[in-house]
């Protein structure tokens, strides 16, 4: 995609790394900054396959999210990521509350004082 447009919440697959590897992401930085021609950068979490129990982990069923199986968002590994790094849309972003869940995780990798659980949300 030459110009990618992506919104908050949205699943990209994604060239992440060096040397780069595509990799599923969801974009968490506010619309302002992904909308904006000025800005070249977006912040995103990857996806993983791999289950793992952690605070700053959310377990995703495959259907929920349009991946081809069950996924494991780590909010842990928040990153900036190039917007020309983006290569395509998946049409299934995520819920405003799954969102909040995921603010929650990447709270949670660096506030000692976050919520431990998503009963607040």
């Amino acid at each position: 995609m030459n110009n990618p447009s992506p919104r908050r919440g949205e699943i990209w697959v994604a060239n992440t790394g060096d040397p780069p590897q595509r990799h599923w992401v969801v974009i968490v930085s506010l619309d302002a900054r992904n909308q904006s021609p000025r800005a070249q950068l977006v912040l995103a979490v990857p996806f993983g396959s791999k289950p793992a129990v952690a605070p700053t982990i959310i377990e995703f069923a495959a259907g929920e999210t349009g991946l081809p199986g069950p996924s494991y968002l780590r909010g842990d590994l928040l990153q900036p990521l190039l917007k020309s790094r983006l290569i395509e849309r998946l049409n299934r972003p995520l819920s405003d509350r799954r969102m909040r869940e995921v603010c929650l995780a990447i709270r949670r990798s660096f506030d000692p004082d976050a919520p431990a659980d998503n009963s607040r949300i």
